[in-house]
């Protein structure tokens, strides 16, 4: 198939998800549909024309929102694994030091732990043929180990305090990615809950370990959304919907082509009436920043931290005949007093994303001082009239400066040579057994 046809293709298969009326070329898509006949007619070398289709979409696609985004199909899975909630292999938690594959953790009930290896283990075969000392990265390590569920790969193991290799036969499975870190008493009376994104898999976490911090009689609750990048918007809806009282507005949702939706608590919560503390800082997005503005909004907490990301565009994946796809952004969300979250993005993809950056050479993870909004980005609460502000994620009730000892000129430079990793590693594997009993 021809570039240009593929191109309209795609056109056609967008346009129709809006519309039921037959496709109709603009002059500007008559005059691109001619430039290709020309290329495919007269140009004097041959042309990738995968790549080109590739190269056309991702600048078109450059054109809009940094969110709006192409994925190829050989990353597209890969992409979706975070949020489905599990992935096919053999259930271990690896990293690579000193060019050699070492098993930080077999996940619990899967496949590896099944057959037997341990923290520590060093994968040195797989299939019979070496993997280490050869440069092996950690796409590498998916492909080998990754497969599909029933299917069998041999690896062959180091383990301290034995001489010879040993041999292991794993069955791949399906293999859950947990989106709860961690759910515990941090007092007698106020439960702690992590959520590092918001997957299909959350709401079952969460009301898994809001049950088991209520029978240690769990009073109030903390949620910490810090780092949270975001997730499913279904997700976001239903974690609101369990700290919020009946038929209150969560968000809505519009966009020029999408009508404006409102999403509303529909049942009883798990949490409706203990006080409630959210953590958010500069790395809470999207789904995270829809139930922080709407316990806000609603004074149904306190939001702690820092001022958060501010992502307030909904994407919508789009397949294409490939199997590659895009997501596109096809609205935006509002917080229920009508905020829009999503900070300004006309400078350029380059300057939103240095974003970071400038917040921190500005002050503004150090000093809430240091943070203006405009009067137009001013809005009240709808229970107390606090006031809160849009147009550049949300801004926390309490203030809290970021750690500077962690965010040193050294400290990263250390990060990003993985020394710490490198360094907890060798002296957990060193030392395993007296750290066992303790």
């Amino acid at each position: 198939m021809r570039l240009f046809s593929k191109v309209f293709l795609v056109a056609g298969l967008l346009f129709a998800q809006y519309a039921s009326a037959q496709y109709v070329q603009s002059e500007g898509s008559k005059k691109f549909d001619a430039l290709m006949q020309y290329i495919n007619y007269a140009y004097v070398d041959s042309t990738d024309e995968s790549k080109m289709v590739e190269d056309a979409i991702v600048a078109v696609l450059k054109e809009l929102d940094p969110h709006s985004v192409y994925i190829p199909k050989k990353e597209l899975e890969k992409m979706n694994e975070p949020l489905v909630g599990n992935f096919e292999g053999i259930g271990i938690q690896f990293n690579i030091l000193k060019d050699t594959l070492i098993v930080v953790s077999p996940i619990s009930g899967g496949p590896s732990e099944k057959v037997g290896l341990l923290a520590g283990d060093k994968i040195v075969e797989v299939d019979g043929e070496n993997i280490a000392g050869i440069g092996l990265q950690n796409s590498d390590v998916q492909k080998k180990l990754r497969g599909k569920k029933g299917t069998k790969v041999n690896v062959g193991i180091k383990r301290r305090g034995s001489k010879s290799t040993l041999n292991f036969t794993i069955t791949r499975d399906k293999i859950p990615i947990f989106s709860v870190d961690a759910a515990y008493m941090a007092t007698p009376d106020i439960g702690y809950i992590k959520i590092n994104r918001f997957a299909n898999n959350t709401i079952d976490e969460f009301r898994e370990g809001m049950a088991k911090l209520k029978e240690q009689n769990m009073k109030h609750l903390i949620i910490d959304l810090r780092g949270n990048g975001g997730g499913y918007l279904k997700t976001a809806i239903q974690l609101a919907d369990e700290l919020l009282e009946d038929r209150k507005l969560i968000v809505y949702t519009e966009g020029l082509k999408n009508p404006k939706q409102e999403y509303y608590t529909t049942s009883k919560g798990g949490f409706e009436k203990g006080k409630l503390v959210i953590l958010i800082d500069e790395g809470s997005a999207s789904a995270s920043e829809i139930v922080s503005g709407a316990i806000q909004d609603y004074d149904r907490g306190l939001i702690i931290g820092r001022r958060s990301f501010g992502k307030g565009l909904v994407q919508k994946p789009f397949s294409l005949p490939d199997g590659s796809a895009v997501r596109l952004t096809v609205a935006r969300y509002h917080t229920p007093s009508g905020r829009c979250i999503q900070r300004p993005y006309d400078e350029g993809k380059e300057a939103y994303y240095k974003e970071f950056s400038r917040r921190f050479e500005n002050g503004e993870y150090l000093s809430e001082d240091s943070i203006n909004f405009p009067d137009s980005l001013r809005y009240k609460t709808l229970n107390s009239n606090r006031v809160v502000y849009g147009g550049g994620g949300i801004m926390p009730d309490v203030f809290v400066p970021i750690d500077t000892s962690m965010n040193s000129t050294y400290f990263n430079k250390v990060n990003r040579k993985g020394l710490f990793s490198e360094f907890t590693l060798t002296y957990v594997d060193k030392h395993r057994e007296e750290l066992e009993k303790k």
